[in-house]
């Protein structure tokens, strides 16, 4: 039997723990982008202007489906720092329930100190991304009601 999946507030300690454990943000951006590198492939019938997730200076893909009352995502950008940022929302969000994610308050961002040593438009992007996942999240749980 599989062990029990971790919590979104694990998962966020999780990253929380690693952050702390690398000492400077030089180590914690290759960090992310090591991430980013991890990624899945993206398959290519999904990078068009419909799954363009808008407000990212970086081009981000995103594609959300629900599967068996999860949310099934799958995303890339063309961007390193920006793919291991789309790495960790996956981490976080992926092939959770609607009622999870829209629960999940993304302070994260502000406790892993990402809205402080990103740039404005990567920041602006990391919440455009957070807002796009919500938003699936809210369109799923309007269709699983009928």
């Amino acid at each position: 039997m599989s062990e029990a999946r971790p919590s979104i507030a694990e998962v966020e300690q999780e990253l929380l723990d690693a952050f702390a454990f690398l000492e400077t943000w030089t180590d914690r951006y290759q960090y992310i982008i090591d991430l980013g590198r991890q990624l899945p492939p993206f398959p290519d019938a999904y990078k068009n202007a419909a799954k363009l997730v808008r407000g990212c200076q970086s081009q981000v893909w995103l594609h959300a489906e629900a599967k068996d009352g999860h949310l099934h995502l799958e995303a890339a950008s063309d961007a390193a720092i920006v793919s291991g940022l789309v790495a960790i929302l996956l981490r976080l969000y992926n092939d959770r329930t609607p009622a999870e994610i829209l629960a999940a308050s993304p302070d994260f961002i502000e406790r892993l100190g990402l809205s402080q040593h990103l740039s404005p438009t990567r920041n602006n992007g990391l919440h455009a991304m957070v807002q796009t996942i919500r938003r699936h999240a809210e369109e799923a749980l309007r269709l699983a009601a009928g």
